[in-house]
């Protein structure tokens, strides 16, 4: 007496052939979605961003808050809101952002030379790799900031909040840090201060 096989031949084949459907189906279904997808993020301009050239102005990176690697010296934002504005790369040297709120943003590799940013705020801002050598942030909220191998030479820094920010490498040489509060920062040695 021997064990009679559960499927038989035509219903193997049949399972095979509604699996296939099946996939072929799955398949063209996962097409489908993504060009939906596709096509929704371009009739909603979400597509990739295209970096603002150099030749914008002032009033450019107001709306748009992007500009990369552009020529801003000597600009007027005092007072503005530029919160998560990307502005990588940027000159800025010599701009005015006293009280300017820049919490959030992208700054890594700008040079923000003799720039004023007095009584900004400037929590958990990218600030890598920038030039800060004479600018001016007393007072300013530095609070979470990452200024990993920053240059903050003869910057003054008194009476600014640069709890938890990170200064690993940076360079402080003959910056002023009067009253500056450094509570939990990595310090340039890679030390936190107490």
């Amino acid at each position: 007496m021997g064990l009679k096989p559960y499927f038989t031949g035509v219903e193997l084949g049949f399972h095979k052939s509604i699996n296939s459907k099946y996939n072929t189906m799955k398949n063209r279904f996962f097409l489908f979605s993504s060009l939906l997808i596709t096509l929704s993020f371009i009739s909603m301009g979400c597509s990739q961003p295209s970096p603002t050239t150099s030749t914008s102005s002032a009033d450019d990176v107001l709306e748009t808050k992007e500009c990369f690697d552009c020529d801003l010296t000597g600009k007027n934002f005092a007072g503005v809101d530029l919160v998560g504005a990307r502005l990588n790369g940027s000159n800025l040297s010599g701009v005015n952002l006293a009280g300017a709120n820049l919490s959030g943003a992208l700054l890594d590799g700008v040079d923000l030379s003799g720039a004023n940013l007095t009584d900004a705020n400037l929590t958990a801002v990218a600030l890598a790799n920038a030039n800060l050598t004479g600018a001016n942030l007393s007072n300013a909220d530095l609070t979470g900031a990452f200024l990993r191998n920053a240059n903050l030479t003869g910057a003054n820094l008194s009476n600014a909040t640069l709890k938890e920010a990170d200064l690993n490498a940076a360079t402080l040489e003959g910056a002023e840090l009067k009253d500056a509060k450094l509570q939990g920062a990595i310090m340039p040695d890679g030390n936190m201060n107490q």
